[in-house]
């Protein structure tokens, strides 16, 4: 009897040696618990705005299992970069939601148009010039994805002087010109024939010339040959 008075005060002295523990560990962690600064409430503020926007954002944001509708624009020939810059203008002035155009290289008579939907298009290219209207038929991305691949970028090694043989183009394939001038930014060269009796200056794309001969390996050439 007497032991089981003894182990009953021993649990009842452990329980309370528990108790004592949890009421520290609360006093203490109370004791941790420290009122924001207003400067903190206003950054934790901010930052709960940001990632409200950043939510309200993405939710908008097109996926691209929902892509916007993409509506083929039939133009007048050649005219297709001063489609762009009015349909750009039109959809600024009336605030439609056109979300790209693309014009790819070598088409045309044709862009593309990616808006919100068909009536956004129609309004954007509504009495623009050189505009002919939408096909009837939406466009899916599937279709001219491989126009849209970003082409690499003809590297180039021409100098002004030199001697080249026109590789590309119908009319002056095969020809050989000389350089007269070099615009990197729209990647054109400018040659004169050289079989013309008149000269005559010729735009071509960097990638439509290739180099033969050089005004600084003639030079070079020259002077061996003094040498010797």
């Amino acid at each position: 009897m007497a032991d089981n008075d003894e182990k009953k005060n021993a649990e009842s002295g452990d329980e309370a040696e528990e108790l004592d523990l949890k009421i520290d560990t609360e006093i203490d962690t109370e004791d941790l618990l420290v009122e924001p600064t207003k400067k903190e409430k206003e950054e934790d503020s901010k930052a709960a705005a940001a990632a409200k926007a950043a939510e309200k954002a993405a939710a908008a944001a097109p996926s691209p299992e929902h892509r916007a509708p993409i509506f083929a624009l039939r133009t007048t020939a050649n005219r297709e970069e001063q489609v762009m810059d009015f349909i750009t203008s039109n959809a600024k002035k009336k605030k439609l939601e056109v979300y790209s155009l693309v014009h790819p290289h070598g088409m045309r008579g044709y862009l593309f148009v990616e808006a919100k939907d068909r009536q956004d298009a129609e309004q954007a290219a509504f009495r623009v010039p050189y505009a002919r209207g939408l096909l009837p038929k939406e466009v899916s991305y599937e279709e001219i994805e491989h126009m849209l691949e970003p082409a690499k970028k003809v590297e180039v090694n021409i100098q002004k002087g030199d001697i080249v043989e026109i590789i590309s183009g119908a009319a002056f394939k095969h020809s050989q010109a000389k350089v007269t001038r070099i615009d990197k930014t729209k990647e054109e060269v400018v040659v004169e024939l050289l079989e013309s009796a008149v000269p005559i200056p010729i735009t071509l794309k960097l990638d439509a010339v290739k180099v033969i001969r050089r005004e600084s390996e003639e030079g070079g050439e020259a002077s061996q040959h003094n040498e010797d």
